[in-house]
């Protein structure tokens, strides 16, 4: 485990608070069953470690009615070997790299693996999707753009899918500026398997982020949260050509929900992968039809990005910062509980326990794999 370990713990350097014990434990909490960013991020908080957080779960499931056991060492030895071997690193939520807009998400994820330039976070970005199938005309359209945003001194960050998304990819490579790719699969793995050499032009010229381990294939449900990490880097979003109900409007939904500017190309109301933009459009979204008008949105007058410092400085945080004193015994919450999402804060109203009794109450149920955590801070039983 020690080269394991070694691997592991070489973003944290980055934060000489960071052994390579604790970063080699994080890894393993955040792979343990029923651990996502919510959970990860209230263990850390309570317990103050890794590897302190990691010795309680099995007590802390236990009183949830399940048996539970933490990631296997073997698995996380054999993912931070393969991380080696690619030269690949991780990163950690308390890193000086991590991206300072991403960081002001609420479930974000707790840690990345890269592989490329991270200094391209900290510029202005901007968010290019669009439909797979794209016309040529939007495809062309959305290279333009892109080729115009890399001149501009923006970062262009996409998802690496066809269509759209390869090509705000190459515009951007193009221009000779900057781009992220944001993949849904392990950082090991070039999907779709046509874009392998784009895939490798944007690691050696840009930046590519997987919240996935290594190894891990792009499966249907890693697209929406892989989804909402491209929209959470990002001072805007723009939507170039899109279906109703596409991955695209999800990822320009969560951009609203987060606060930042939401951008739509119209389009011929008679091509339905026009739709989704137009109907955008109608909600509120801003109509876009140069490059000037992204910049002029995302831009403030003195030429700097107005929500690249929503806080100015993301390496001091405490990660503990908004959780609530601990409370060492769990709220009665589970007659309130049904498949129905619920938020947290009427449990917490309903019950009259303090938040951090309801949240260990969740944290004990979720570890057993009863809860369900859905997005606005709202949860369920699992069916």
């Amino acid at each position: 485990m020690d080269e394991a370990k070694e691997s592991a713990g070489t973003v944290g350097k980055e934060r000489l608070q960071l052994s390579q014990e604790e970063a080699f434990a994080r890894i393993r909490l955040l792979r343990s069953p029923n651990v996502g960013p919510v959970s990860y991020r209230q263990l850390l908080g309570r317990f103050g470690t890794a590897i302190a957080a990691l010795e309680a779960l099995p007590d802390i499931a236990g009183k949830g009615g399940r048996r539970y056991t933490a990631a296997p060492v073997k698995r996380i030895d054999a993912e931070t070997s393969a991380m080696r071997k690619l030269g690949a690193r991780y990163l950690f939520h308390d890193s000086p790299d991590n991206p300072p807009l991403l960081a002001q998400v609420s479930g974000a994820p707790p840690i990345l693996t890269c592989l490329g330039d991270l200094s391209l976070m900290h510029r202005p970005s901007v968010a290019m999707v669009g439909a797979r199938n794209a016309s040529a005309a939007a495809v062309r359209l959305a290279r333009d753009f892109a080729y115009g945003l890399g001149q501009a001194g923006f970062t262009v960050v996409s998802g690496l899918a066809r269509g759209i998304d390869g090509a705000a990819h190459q515009g951007a490579l193009a221009a000779g500026g900057a781009t992220v790719g944001v993949i849904a699969s392990g950082i090991d793995i070039a999907y779709p398997p046509e874009h392998e050499a784009l895939q490798a032009e944007i690691v050696e010229k840009g930046l590519v982020l997987a919240e996935q381990p290594c190894g891990t294939e792009p499966l249907a449900r890693h697209f929406p949260a892989r989804n909402r990490i491209i929209a959470g880097l990002c001072a805007g979003t723009l939507v170039v050509e899109a279906a109703p109900k596409s991955g695209s409007l999800i990822t320009a939904r969560l951009a609203g929900e987060m606060g930042r500017e939401v951008m739509a190309i119209p389009g011929s109301p008679l091509d339905p992968r026009a739709h989704g933009c137009n109907g955008l459009i109608r909600d509120g979204a801003v109509l876009v039809q140069s490059v000037e008008d992204v910049c002029e949105l995302i831009t403030a007058f003195d030429g700097t990005s107005p929500r690249s410092t929503f806080r100015e400085d993301v390496a001091e945080w405490d990660f503990t910062e908004d959780v609530a004193p601990v409370d060492d015994r769990p709220a009665e919450i589970a007659d309130l509980l049904t498949t129905a999402p619920v938020a947290v804060d009427e449990l917490i109203r309903q019950t009259g326990a303090s938040p951090s009794a309801v949240q260990l109450a969740l944290l004990e149920l979720e570890l057993s794999g009863r809860l369900i955590r859905h997005a606005a801070g709202r949860v369920s039983l699992s069916g």
